[in-house]
C-alpha cells in the first residue's frame, strides 16, 4: 500500500505525516501540489499548515490546486483521504466534507494536548472501540468545526462523527472542546466511510518519542482494510 503525502505551498505537517508512515514501515512519498495524476498512490494525505498562508480562508486556496481533482477523484472512486489540521480545512473547502472550520472561539492558536472520545462510527480509519479515550495533540488556529442542523443531523444519522474533544475520564461537557467546535467535534467522514477529516494530529505520536503511540491506530486499519 502506498500512501501519498501532498504538500501545497505553505504546507509545514509533511515531514511529519511521512516520518510517522514510514516509522510503522509504510511506503510512502510526498506529492506535490501540481501533480495532476495520483494513480500510483492507493491512500492520499493531506497534511497539516498553513497552505497559501491560509489567505481569504483556511484551504481555499488549496482546493483549486491541480492535485485536488484527482484528490477528488480518488476519494469518489473509494480510494482512502485524511486530511489532518489544514487537510481537514482543505476537504471541507473541496466538499468532500461538510461544515467548515473557523477561528478558534478565543481568537487563539492552540498546540496542546486534547482529549478524544473515539464515536461509533462508519470511518474506515479508524477501528478503536466507541467510548475510547485517546490523547492526541492539536496544532491549529481555525479549528471551531461548524455546519448547518442539518448537516449535523446528517453526520448523526449516518455515523460519520468519528472522534468528539471530550475530558479525561471521556465526559462531553460544553467547554471540553478548546476551540469552541460544535457539539464537540474533532473529527468526521464522508457517507462511503473513506474520506477522514481532523483537526488533531495523530502522525505526532506514532514513533513514541513523547511516550505516545496512540496515532498508530488512525493508519493500522486503513492499511488492514487495503492490503
Amino acid at each position: 500500500m502506498k500512501f501519498g503525502v501532498v504538500r501545497f505551498p505553505g504546507t509545514n505537517c509533511e515531514q511529519d505525516a511521512l516520518h510517522a508512515l514510514n516509522h510503522m514501515g509504510l511506503e510512502a512519498e510526498y506529492v506535490w501540489h501540481q501533480e495532476s495524476n495520483l494513480d500510483g498512490f492507493d491512500a492520499i494525505v493531506l497534511p497539516g499548515g498553513f497552505s497559501y498562508g491560509d489567505y481569504l480562508r483556511s484551504g481555499a486556496i488549496a482546493r483549486f490546486s491541480p492535485v485536488m481533482n484527482e484528490v477528488v477523484r480518488l476519494a469518489k472512486r473509494g480510494n482512502p483521504v485524511i486530511g489532518i489540521c489544514n487537510g481537514f480545512q482543505v476537504l471541507t473547502e473541496a466538499h468532500l466534507l461538510p461544515g467548515a472550520l473557523i477561528r478558534n472561539k478565543k481568537l487563539k492558536f492552540l498546540c496542546q494536548n486534547t482529549h478524544l472520545q473515539v464515536q461509533d462510527s462508519i470511518c474506515q480509519w479508524l477501528d478503536v472501540k466507541p467510548k475510547t479515550v485517546l490523547d492526541i495533540p492539536i496544532s491549529h488556529h481555525d479549528g471551531n468545526y461548524t455546519c448547518t442542523p442539518d448537516d449535523y443531523a446528517r453526520l448523526l444519522e449516518e455515523r460519520r462523527i468519528v472522534l468528539r474533544y471530550c475530558e479525561a475520564d471521556g465526559s462531553l461537557l460544553p467547554d471540553s472542546a478548546p476551540n469552541g467546535s460544535f457539539e464537540n467535534i474533532a473529527g468526521i467522514c464522508n457517507g462511503a466511510g473513506n474520506v477522514f477529516g481532523l483537526m488533531p494530529h495523530p502522525e505526532r505520536v506514532v514513533d513514541g518519542v513523547s511516550g505516545n503511540t496512540q496515532g498508530q491506530a488512525f493508519f493500522e486499519t486503513i492499511v488492514a482494510q487495503v492490503s
